[in-house]
């Protein structure tokens, strides 16, 4: 089973030198992997959790035939390992496991707790690509800090094949550099636009000032009543041709639709009964027509999706945020655990629990633990 559980992470190099090496690098990503899955944060857990299950991990995964390391060794290899080489090595795991395609949402996280104050380093930051259609982590890719998301999401969307998705992205991803890799790369976008874009934004702004609804814009209105809220969405898009000046047209390649959301929410129920939220606007530009306003609003409410099923879950699920993992390469490589068990879990259908119940239960449990690895 180990084979199979660590077939593309053969490839991960060993930093270490070989010289009194005693616990080979399969049996650390071994009991790494395992324990994450079975609810282990912290190295000390993993320790903990790898001495608890040690025959299981010498027969079945046939591995730790010298014990089970202790959690500075977990703790120092995982600082030195390359994070570009396991990310790679991540990237090549999901390939064989889903159909990498539809709507990828491009977010960044930061892991709070990894800030080095005896090193002066910031809290580590890293940007995921996250598969709406199949709800799993695609790639990810690692950052010093929010403000260096320009830089990364390039580096991203290189490891990925865009060809006919869609990629969704914040207001700090739209550039006009990286709507150009995506249209050379034969994908879509839909990307936020705020006052980081200043004329841009402003000519979106004026457009849908003055057009309201007319013959070449399409407009749709959802209401929601639930959990005490009304919330009132409002969905309107123009053709960027008709609206937008030659020079916006000539920078954003494959511009072909600018798009408006005025979303109203209103407390019905409870203590905040009669209160508002206000009006909330935002604009938005893509490659996908005008006409096919159901698709651009579907990619606008898919795109929360990162947020909801994937940074929320990493934090309340696995601590991520509390976790103080901080020394060298350590808290990226972590994340990157977390996203492999985290994707072994949601594909795991058979027990409808949230996350953290499952990963309890595979550490209860070993042949529910079975049923995720497989």
């Amino acid at each position: 089973m180990a084979e199979g559980l660590l077939h593309h992470f053969e490839d991960v190099p060993d930093p270490r030198s070989a010289k009194g090496v005693r616990h080979s690098l399969r049996t650390i990503l071994t009991i790494s992997f395992v324990a994450t899955i079975c609810g282990a944060d912290e190295w000390t857990e993993i320790e903990q959790f790898g001495k608890e299950k040690l025959r299981l991990f010498q027969e079945t995964f046939n591995v730790a035939q010298r014990g089970v390391p202790s959690h500075d060794t977990f703790g120092r290899l995982f600082s030195i390992i390359e994070p570009k080489a396991f990310q790679e090595c991540f990237l090549a795991w999901m390939k064989s496991i889903t159909e990498i395609g539809g709507q990828i949402s491009i977010d960044g996280k930061t892991m709070r707790s990894s800030f080095d104050t005896f090193n002066e380093r910031l809290s580590q930051h890293v940007v995921s690509a996250y598969g709406n259609d199949s709800g799993l982590v695609l790639a990810q890719t690692a950052t010093a800090e929010k403000s260096n998301e320009i830089k990364a999401i390039p580096q991203l969307l290189s490891l990925l094949d865009l060809n006919g998705c869609l990629v969704t992205i914040d207001a700090m991803g739209t550039q006009t550099a990286i709507a150009q890799q995506i249209v050379d790369a034969k994908g879509g976008y839909l990307l936020a636009v705020k006052g980081n874009q200043g004329s841009l934004y402003e000519e979106i702004a004026e457009t849908f000032e003055k057009v309201g609804v007319q013959g070449d814009s399409y407009e749709i209105k959802e209401v929601n009543k639930d959990h005490g809220r009304l919330e009132q969405r409002h969905y309107t898009t123009c053709p960027a041709q008709d609206y937008l000046t030659a020079g916006q047209l000539e920078k954003w390649p494959g511009l072909k639709t600018i798009v408006m959301t005025d979303n109203y929410t209103e407390f019905v129920t409870g203590k905040k009964a009669g209160q508002s939220r206000g009006r909330e606007r935002r604009f938005f530009i893509t490659t996908l027509d005008a006409a096919e306003i159901e698709k651009i609003k579907a990619a606008i409410r898919s795109h929360w999706a990162i947020e909801n099923s994937l940074h929320y879950i990493l934090d309340v699920a696995f601590g991520e945020d509390d976790n103080r993992t901080r020394k060298g390469n350590a808290a990226v490589n972590q994340n990157l655990v977390r996203h492999y068990a985290l994707n072994l879990l949601k594909k795991e259908t058979s027990t409808k629990v949230g996350i953290k119940a499952k990963r309890k239960k595979a550490g209860w449990n070993d042949e529910y633990l079975f049923k995720v690895l497989a």
